[in-house]
């Protein structure tokens, strides 16, 4: 099987294995969610470092899968990785401020 022939079917798979990675990151933030208790919600610093993590993660599978960042050159990839790390530290800071 030539290159070519072996990167379309690898494509898929990526893409599939990408989304159930974000399915199961998606369950596993609504489970860490203080919502499920039948006492009083309050905040909880480190479920939301957990929660803003997961979703640092989620992004970045967003950005390389589903918008094709991970076809495009180099310096995009970085700089979108950049991008996330900028935001997700600047809504932290905000947070925890």
């Amino acid at each position: 099987m030539d290159t070519a022939a072996a990167n379309r079917t690898a494509a898929p798979r990526a893409v599939t294995v990408a989304w159930l990675a974000l399915a199961a990151i998606t369950v596993l933030s609504w489970w860490l969610a203080p919502a499920h208790s039948h006492g009083p919600v309050t905040s909880s610093v480190p479920i939301t470092l957990a929660v803003a993590a997961l979703a640092v993660i989620k992004s970045r599978l967003i950005i390389r899968y589903f918008m094709e960042v991970r076809h495009a050159p180099r310096w995009l990839q970085l700089s979108t990785d950049a991008w996330l790390l900028v935001l997700w530290a600047a809504i932290l800071a905000v947070y925890l401020w």
